[in-house]
């Protein structure tokens, strides 16, 4: 079999015709998730796509969210991100799974995810630390802004660090317009294709403020104007068709919210601070 392609255009629809109308087959379950999460593929014709599957009865009660409702949560996320014209969340849906109905959402290919002796083959020298890390104390490389001091399993003082990349702070802008209550490390992957993509949104978009985050570097800082003109487009497409779109996946209430998250970041166009007892989801990776 062919593995679909992953460039945009006419290769994207055909990967995105896989995901929507392929045989699914799991192939393992992801164990590090909290709610029922598979590794599956998709199989159509002669094309194959790897995507992650996590069926709605598989969805772990929270105090905070209302059950059965973190698939179109993530789905959601997805729709604000591709309004916002950003692509951080991988082409997502909501379909039939062996499982019953769930989120299915495009695998991310990572450089870790090679075969090991293509790994081996192109090997190069240490490329430093991960675009989100944790690093002895007082060795904070240049291009990497601090978030924490903390402490290591051996006792040892270290900080948690992210690095100050422009598509890591998209996410993070990203994470302030859909209100993530779950930014941790391990849910930002680097693609083989260069691109940052962000994962697990299945607890954002609540009306009360729950941002929960490792990316509060920027913290205080501006906004571009670039970034700033994506959000006021993101603001236009809510008054003219994605607010609806959005109101079959959250209630109107959290559309509402979000909406006034967009209206708030555009008057005042800087990066929150944490000020909330619990600022950053645990553990952290």
């Amino acid at each position: 079999m062919t593995t679909a392609p992953e460039s945009a255009g006419d290769d994207g629809a055909v990967r995105h015709e896989v995901l929507r109308c392929g045989e699914l087959t799991v192939i393992g379950r992801i164990r590090s998730a909290s709610n029922a999460t598979f590794l599956c593929e998709a199989v159509l014709g002669q094309l194959t796509q790897h995507c992650v599957y996590k069926p709605v009865s598989g969805e772990a009660p929270l105090w905070d969210f209302p059950d059965g409702t973190l698939a179109g949560r993530e789905l959601a996320a997805y729709l604000v991100s591709a309004a916002l014209g950003w692509n951080v969340v991988p082409y997502t849906i909501i379909r039939d799974g062996p499982a019953g109905p769930g989120m299915l959402q495009r695998w991310v290919e990572q450089p870790s995810d090679e075969p090991v002796g293509a790994a081996e083959h192109t090997a190069g020298p240490d490329t430093g630390p991960d675009l989100i890390d944790l690093l002895p104390a007082g060795r904070i490389p240049a291009g990497y802004l601090p978030v924490l001091q903390a402490y290591d399993y051996a006792g040892d003082e270290v900080t948690l660090v992210h690095a100050d990349d422009d598509r890591l702070r998209r996410v993070a802008v990203f994470d302030v317009l859909i209100n993530n209550a779950d930014r941790k490390g391990g849910h930002v992957l680097s693609g083989v294709d260069g691109r940052v993509y962000g994962v697990d949104h299945g607890v954002s978009l609540h009306v009360e403020d729950k941002l929960r985050t490792v990316l509060w570097g920027w913290s205080g800082t501006a906004v571009d104007d670039a970034t700033l003109a994506d959000v006021a487009a993101l603001g236009d497409a809510l008054a003219t068709g994605l607010a609806d779109e959005l109101c079959r996946h959250i209630t109107p209430r959290e559309v509402a919210a979000l909406r006034s998250r967009v209206v708030a970041l555009l008057r005042n166009p800087v990066m929150p601070a944490p000020d909330r007892r619990r600022p950053i989801p645990w553990p952290a990776f």
